[in-house]
C-alpha cells in the first residue's frame, strides 16, 4: 500500500513529497500546514504550489537524458 501511495504522491507533482524529503520532515505535517495556510490566505499558496511543481516538472524534463536539449548545445 505504502509503494501505491508514494507512486500517486511522485505522479501527482509530488511537491510536498519532495519538500519533506530535503528538510526531514514528515510528509503528512506538510501537507496539514499547506491546507492551514490555504485556508487562512484564501487558496493563495495554490499558486506557489502550482509554481513549484512547474519547476519540479521541468527539472526532471530537462535532466532526462535522451530529452536533454543541453546536450545538443
Amino acid at each position: 500500500m505504502n509503494r501505491l501511495k508514494n507512486f500517486i504522491e511522485w505522479q501527482a507533482f509530488g511537491v510536498c513529497a519532495a519538500i519533506g524529503e530535503r528538510l526531514g520532515i514528515a510528509t503528512s505535517r506538510i501537507r496539514m500546514w499547506f491546507m492551514y495556510i490555504s485556508f487562512l490566505t484564501l487558496g493563495s499558496p495554490l499558486i506557489i504550489y502550482m509554481i513549484i511543481a512547474f519547476w519540479m516538472n521541468m527539472k526532471r524534463y530537462i535532466l532526462s537524458a535522451r530529452r536533454n536539449p543541453l546536450r545538443y548545445l
